[in-house]
């Protein structure tokens, strides 16, 4: 059963939001019933490697399945040769949220895509800013009122880049300039890097699920377990 969302809700409410990054619905099926995950992200990339076809018919389908689940909010993101075809994709995007699911439109955070998130935010939509790599363009996102700026942590390691620093700098610049926007820290590859950056302050983020199984993952919490169901058949509990 999804969410009850017959109460208004508070989208700037502080607090900790963790996304599975995710276009594959076996994974939403395994993870998002433990009731710890907001939400959903996709983008074309990952529907590619879920073997989803990236067509609106595919993401209403999608979406339809996602409903049915406990979770808020489901991020989708815009595509098109041009401002007006992503503008179009993400107007039929937003168009897919359900009582209790949320849809956010995601947006390149190009000069174009400033563009195409104006025009979708002018009609009500809710914008993630994405493929976000430098602390200006988190400030861009900002003074734009995007409800998300996505910096990709895994990526600028990749590219070399000190990607830790970069994304504590975009932390620091949306604390103190006090906006509703929230910095969503996606491509994260390990669990430490989660727990490492919300020691550090950091609330929102957004991982796959071998990141999700391995924060689930302790194998002293398995063999507590083992031992105290053993306790309990040993008591008279039953199988």
């Amino acid at each position: 059963m999804a969410l009850d969302n017959s109460k208004q809700i508070d989208f700037n409410a502080p607090g900790l939001r963790l996304f599975l990054d995710s276009a594959e619905p076996r994974e939403w099926e395994r993870f998002l019933p433990l009731g710890v995950f907001y939400g959903v992200t996709t983008n074309p990339l990952l529907l590619q490697r879920a073997g989803q076809a990236c067509t609106l018919k595919n993401m209403a389908t999608l979406s339809g399945q996602a409903a049915k689940l406990v979770f808020r909010e489901l991020q989708m993101q815009v595509w098109g040769d041009t401002s007006d075809e992503m503008c179009e994709s993400g107007r039929q995007l937003a168009q897919l949220a359900a009582p209790g699911m949320e849809v956010v439109i995601k947006v390149p955070a190009t000069e174009d895509g400033y563009q195409v998130a104006r025009r979708l935010a002018q009609s009500g939509a809710r914008i993630t800013m994405t493929a976000v790599y430098t602390p200006g363009q988190v400030l861009l996102a900002a003074g734009f009122g995007a409800a998300y700026a996505a910096p990709y942590l895994g990526r600028m390691l990749d590219a070399g880049q000190p990607g830790r620093d970069i994304v504590l700098a975009m932390h620091e610049i949306l604390k103190t300039t006090g906006g509703a926007s929230r910095l969503l820290v996606a491509s994260l590859r390990q669990a430490a890097q989660v727990v490492d950056l919300a020691q550090l302050g950091l609330d929102t983020f957004t991982f796959g699920a071998a990141v999700a199984a391995e924060l689930f993952t302790s194998d002293l919490t398995d063999q507590a377990a083992a031992q105290f169901q053993a306790a309990a058949l040993d008591m008279g509990g039953q199988k």
